[in-house]
């Protein structure tokens, strides 16, 4: 026999809530009747007895005389018998669950009460929260594309320039290359996993190292500002890891579109902290989560060992630490382990691949031109980079940050394009990040004075007229726009993620308000900040869009232009490694500077 159950607001007004679990009582096969705001309690009652319900909700708004009128109620039913065949639940922004049982109420539901809860209550039996629990999985952006180019003259060129990289690069190796072919080879992951010994290992790639490692190594001396964790230390790391993972629930900051995922980066330099952080990412909605290594480490020959927490900024890559981290990993949380920059780019991708990461981030152009390292090392190193991320079949994204330094979104995105080109042909899946900032270049040249949409817009625009590759703004969106000023920055993220959304990209990677803008120490609080901010900004535009205006379509066309421009400089002159060095990718004027870490050290097998 169907339940009936019958529903009345205590209030004047008020009666929006009731009307929900009304919807969804029905929406279970349960028979429902809503009376009025503002009906006496005792006509409420006659009502119940009168029409046979099995159970009465009840619900309270208004903050002022709450017990006095909840208790007058409860007694009134009592008096009436009504207690005896019906139960009575009572909710509202004015109720707490134990005010409610105090007063001898069946129920009580405060505010954040789910339809499911109430349906359970009238339904007779316990609500497990697992019912409304979010199920996520692990989002694969690269597998939909096919990578065909749809401008073809500029895949023409880009064809041409890097099978000139791919026999450039046939018999030439480094120390970088060199390392990662010893970490493939003799490196078991297992064999770590089970504790055993590895001395003669590291006693070889030592010789591979330059002075720091090869002192750790050697000698035993430890990095400046970097040491080991201690027993103590981690013992409540693993005791921190297991509580966590009891309590951990996940949640999802999409609304109505699926994408694109949020990614949130992480490299505090503790993996202690960076697992808490990371947590409060997952619990707060992020899909995926980035190791942020240190700069010193991008120009140093080889890696530490161990358990290390480092005193600055970036997490100190050793197989210890990411072993760690990726342990207390929710199963739906994507992990990328970065190895653009620097001179031990393809043993990243390596050790990367045997621990399990899902992804990787390389880009020859940025690395070579912004970030310090040599053009022909970190061309040879990405080069075997690239092809032992198609072995572990990580996808992984080409940055283009070099825009910040002032080269231009076109140049960047010529760049971008040879490297993703390179990959697609040596077998992986390479993504497109083009930044979503208030870069150098609009700065002087003015196409933001207006708004931040078109220029951004023109981005998208242009690399989608190029080709069928997965986007992936970053890193993060709305880089330079944000301030110290914990809400503007929020809410700058926020709305540069609403653009994203509206422009139907795959994924972004946000930072945390305090992160944004390189202002010191990153909290826990202003991570959160901005996922909320985010999530926030997904629900307000559902299904709905932005319309930049008409400048984006005429910058997205001189952006192509540019692009196969400097393509076709690239392809006349038959050397993509020279065209770095003379700035035909980003020129000194523009702010970038062929690196010198690595210099010299490529040589032929």
């Amino acid at each position: 026999m169907t339940k009936k159950v019958l529903l009345s607001p205590l209030d004047p007004v008020h009666d929006i809530g009731l009307k929900m679990i009304k919807r969804g009582l029905n929406e279970a096969g349960l028979e429902t009747k809503l009376l009025p705001p503002d009906t006496p309690a005792e006509e409420i009652i006659r009502i119940c007895m009168e029409g046979s319900f099995d159970t009465l909700l009840l619900s309270r708004t208004l903050g002022y005389g709450v017990a006095e009128l909840l208790a007058r109620f409860v007694d009134l039913a009592d008096a009436a018998g009504l207690r005896d065949n019906v139960r009575i639940g009572i909710g509202g922004m004015a109720v707490r669950p134990e005010i409610a049982a105090e007063l001898g109420f069946d129920a009580g539901f405060g505010p954040g009460t789910t339809v499911e809860e109430a349906v359970a209550f009238v339904e007779g039996r316990e609500y497990s929260p697992q019912e409304n629990e979010i199920k996520k999985e692990k989002v694969d952006i690269a597998s939909p594309y096919t990578y065909h180019y749809k401008n073809q003259k500029i895949g023409s060129l880009l064809e041409k320039i890097t099978m000139q990289i791919i026999a450039w690069a046939a018999n030439k190796t480094s120390p970088g290359v060199e390392r990662a072919k010893l970490r493939e080879n003799d490196w078991d992951y297992q064999a770590f996993l089970k504790k055993e010994d590895d001395s003669k290992f590291y006693k070889h790639y030592a010789q591979l190292c330059d002075q720091i490692p090869k002192d750790f190594y050697l000698k035993g001396v430890m990095h400046p500002k970097t040491r080991e964790l201690s027993k103590d230390e981690l013992i409540s790391l693993n005791t921190y890891i297991s509580n966590m993972q009891k309590q951990m629930k996940v949640k999802k900051l999409q609304h109505t579109k699926k994408l694109p995922i949020v990614w949130n980066q992480y490299g505090t330099g503790c993996p202690f902290m960076d697992i808490a952080h990371v947590k409060a990412s997952e619990g707060w909605g992020a899909d995926g989560v980035v190791h942020f290594d240190p700069s010193w480490g991008a120009r140093t020959e080889g890696f530490l060992n161990g358990n290390l927490t480092h005193q600055e900024d970036g997490t100190v890559i050793t197989p210890n630490n990411l072993y760690r981290i990726h342990r207390m990993l929710e199963k739906s949380t994507l992990w990328q382990v970065r190895a653009h920059r620097g001179l031990n780019t393809a043993e990243t991708v390596v050790l990367a691949g045997k621990i399990g990461a899902d992804l990787t981030k390389i880009n020859i152009c940025y690395g070579s031109l912004a970030a310090g390292t040599d053009p022909a090392r970190l061309t040879i190193d990405a080069f075997h980079a690239i092809k032992y991320a198609a072995k572990y079949k990580m996808p992984f994204d080409v940055v283009t940050n070099e825009e910040l330094t002032g080269v231009p979104a076109y140049k960047a995105f010529a760049g971008m394009l040879i490297v993703a080109d390179l990959a697609v042909r040596l077998g992986a899946k390479p993504i497109l990040q083009p930044l979503f900032a208030f870069s150098p270049e609009v700065m002087v040249s003015g196409q933001m004075d207006d708004n931040y949409i078109d220029f951004n817009a023109a981005k998208i625009y242009a690399l989608r007229s190029i080709v069928d590759a997965p986007i992936w703004p970053g890193a993060p969106i709305g880089f330079l726009t944000q301030t110290e000023d914990r809400v503007q920055s929020s809410l700058s993220t926020a709305l540069h993620a609403l653009l994203a959304t509206s422009l139907g990209v795959d994924a972004i990677s946000i930072a945390s308000a305090d992160e944004a803008y390189s202002g010191g120490p990153i909290s826990i609080p202003s991570k959160i900040d901005t996922l909320r901010g985010v999530e926030e900004s997904f629900r307000f535009l559902g299904l709905a869009g932005i319309k930049p205006t008409e400048k984006a379509q005429i910058w997205q066309e001189q952006m192509v232009i540019g692009i196969e421009n400097v393509l076709s400089q690239i392809a006349e002159q038959g050397d993509f490694v020279q065209s770095l060095y003379d700035g035909v990718l980003g020129s000194k004027e523009e702010g970038a500077f062929p690196g010198r870490a690595g210099y010299n050290t490529v040589r032929e097998e």
